[in-house]
Formats: C-alpha cells, sequence, structure tokens
C-alpha cells in the first residue's frame, strides 16, 4: 500500500500548488502572519502539544526523543484523536502539508504527526 502524502512545512513559507489541505498545527497562532496569507485549510489546535510538553521541550534537538515519546502518549488523549484522526482523513482524500511557525520543522510536533499519518496504510 501507498504511503499517505504528508509534509512539513513552515507556515512563513510561501503555499505551493502542490501543498494540498494546508493545516496549522500549532496550539496558538503565528506572529506576523495574517490569515490569508498563511492560505490555510483549516486551523486544527486539537492536535497540538500541550502548553507544558511545549515549555518542556522549547525545541532542544537534545530533548527531540524525549518530546516524541511524550508527545504521541498525549495523542492518545480522546480530543487529540479526534482530530488525529481528521487529519488522516485530509491526508487520505490527497497531499496533506503540516504547517509550524517553528524554525526547526523537523523536530517539532508536525514531523511526529507526519510520521505518525505515514505509518498509517493507505
Amino acid at each position: 500500500m501507498a504511503e499517505l502524502d504528508v509534509r512539513v512545512r513552515r507556515v512563513y513559507d510561501e503555499p505551493t500548488t502542490d501543498d494540498g489541505a494546508r493545516v496549522l498545527v500549532d496550539r496558538v497562532w503565528p506572529r506576523g502572519i495574517a490569515r490569508e496569507k498563511a492560505a490555510l485549510q483549516e486551523w486544527c489546535r486539537q492536535v497540538a502539544p500541550s502548553a507544558e510538553l511545549r515549555r518542556w521541550y522549547a525545541h532542544d534537538p537534545g530533548r527531540y526523543a524525549e518530546f516524541r515519546r511524550r508527545y504521541r502518549s498525549e495523542l492518545t488523549q480522546p480530543e487529540r484523536t479526534a482530530a488525529l484522526r481528521h487529519l488522516r482523513e485530509l491526508a487520505a482524500r490527497g497531499p496533506l502539508t503540516l504547517l509550524t511557525a517553528t524554525l526547526k520543522p523537523e523536530i517539532s510536533q508536525a514531523a511526529v504527526l507526519a510520521e505518525l499519518l505515514r505509518s498509517v496504510p493507505r
């Protein structure tokens, strides 16, 4: 079975024609960007990590493995499970671009989500 087409990008990057559905997965709105410029299909803040986990992690690359483990555990909570299921449905329809404001999207919650979504058979 083919892997879902899930990408991770910064919300500040210019949209491209192959982004598909563009979904912001941060809990708070990114600074300095207008909603129109973000070109979002939606803002799925329910899937974002808790404020406590986000503060603990502080995007420290040395904590990424533990952040990933804790965040995946948080994703088993009912509200987050429903949001994750919604993202899977979007990805099943076509390309899905998960957006985040972080400087290093490759070590963000968006990267963890993309990994989870890609691991689900189509």
